[in-house]
């Protein structure tokens, strides 16, 4: 196993200033790379660049690798923070499993890695916060004040002026690039035999479920347009956990609008989610609430989101003082209808949001029962590497508090190619055709932002 490391080494210095909002595609642009965002519900929006530390990590242990990591990194700071929601944070993710990042397109990828923005841009309830940090021998407070007030003052000019918004009027966003030729990385014959096979498995009792996944590579007509992509996303997908990473070159980016929450941990609070049971949206009201009416009393979609709800509830049991879970529910989104359960609970004592982590991930809303049992099969069927794809993404605090989300509705994309994935959970009476369906539903977010007018093509390998 790799260790986890930082590029630098405490002590850290972090300050903050508040600052007038910019344009989001203006700020985006005017960071350096690597870039990070992450916007959640209930979080603030961030914009980080730079990395005034990098933590990375492989193995079997690189949640505790990471956790040891972050909690030196953040030992010794001497952070002015402005407000909460501009306080130092490190942003990353980890893989789906071990090696899950050895083909393409993960090669930029470590199966762990965070950042410490160098700068960030914080979009709170309470204004806009610009935020410089440094570490190691970065860490000097006059320089750290000197390049704030620099990096506030090259933000002030990005286009704060109403010339400035006139000329964004007449000046639209980047329209969508279009696809030229796309790839599946799984026929339909070739996903028939696999559900078969995993139905026959769950029937002779070696498995409850399994979630198995497809990619889809896409030739982009024009280039990737990163800014405009996130805009549209998050207006298309509010109620979603948004986010964007780029590996340390920054030549390409995972990113993604997932519904579905991992944990948030505040104090001793826990926050979390069964997701799991899907249909599509309706073109009327009427039949918007049949389709959700039907999910609601469908058997195998009820039999797939109480798997998940009782797992979650047994993972949280051995670090909490109370488990509650709320009424099932349908969650909507612009192109799908969701089971939604949410859960909460009271920790017995004080914990890492890593530790939480580790313990739920994966969950059987994207791997399957029993756990072990489900990996390898994923493994042994999936021709292509899940990377970060299904995995936690998400941030840590020197509280050892955060927040992650579980990365679906996700592609990697560069400037000329984008690999879109998604999955679907296998159980007894699984329809392969029917999921394939549902696979091509859930693709839809990210693919409805690359297709232009006119553009596209497809074809099985």
């Amino acid at each position: 196993m790799e260790q986890a490391r930082s590029r630098s080494s405490p002590p850290l210095v972090s300050r903050t200033t508040a600052v007038d909002e910019p344009a989001f595609a203006a700020a985006f642009d005017a960071l350096p790379s690597p870039r990070t965002t992450w916007s959640a519900p209930d979080d603030a929006l961030v914009l980080g660049g730079g990395a005034a530390a990098t933590l990375t990590a492989s193995g079997s242990d690189r949640f505790a690798s990471i956790r040891e990591a972050a909690t030196k990194l953040f030992e010794a700071g001497d952070v002015h923070a402005g407000t909460e929601a501009a306080r130092p944070r490190v942003f990353g993710g980890f893989s789906f499993h071990e090696g899950a990042c050895d083909g393409d397109p993960w090669k930029p990828f470590p199966e762990a890695r965070f950042v410490l923005p160098r700068v960030q841009l914080t979009i709170a309830d309470n204004g806009a916060w610009l935020t410089v940090n440094a570490v190691g021998s970065d860490a000097d407070v006059p320089a750290v004040e000197d390049r704030l007030a620099s990096e506030a003052d090259r933000f002030a000019a990005l286009d704060g002026s109403a010339a400035a918004e006139a000329s964004a009027a007449l000046d639209p966003r980047p329209s969508r690039p279009g696809i030229r030729e796309s790839r599946r990385t799984t026929s339909r014959e070739a996903w028939r035999e696999s559900v078969g096979a995993a139905v026959d498995r769950i029937r002779d009792g070696d498995l409850q479920k399994v979630v198995l996944a497809q990619a889809l590579e896409a030739d982009l007509a024009g280039d990737f347009p990163r800014a405009a992509t996130l805009e549209r996303l998050a207006e298309k997908y509010p109620d979603c956990h948004r986010y964007w990473f780029e590996p340390a070159a920054g030549e390409s980016a995972f990113f993604g609008a997932t519904p579905e929450r991992l944990v948030s941990l505040r104090g001793r609070t826990v926050e979390t989610d069964a997701l799991a049971g899907t249909t599509g949206r309706g073109e009327t009201p009427a039949e918007d609430e049949w389709l959700a009416q039907e999910l609601l009393d469908d058997e195998k979609n009820v039999h797939e989101h109480e798997l998940v709800a009782e797992t979650v509830r047994d993972q949280l049991e051995p670090f909490a003082a109370s488990v509650s879970a709320g009424e099932r529910r349908v969650r909507r989104l612009a192109t799908v209808q969701h089971l939604h359960t949410p859960i909460t609970a009271e920790l017995d004592a004080d914990r890492h949001v890593l530790d939480l982590v580790e313990a739920l991930h994966p969950t059987p809303a994207v791997g399957g029962l029993p756990p072990d049992r489900a990996l390898a099969t994923i493994r042994e069927t999936e021709p292509f590497d899940r990377g970060w794809y299904a995995a936690p993404v998400g941030w840590i605090d020197a509280a050892g508090n955060g927040a992650f989300a579980v990365a679906i509705r996700s592609a990697v994309a560069s400037r000329r190619r984008a690999t879109l994935f998604a999955g679907v959970g296998i159980v007894s009476d699984s329809d392969p055709d029917r999921e394939w369906d549902e696979v091509q539903l859930k693709y839809r977010p990210i693919l409805d932002e690359l297709e232009g007018d006119g553009a596209g093509g497809s074809s099985d390998r």
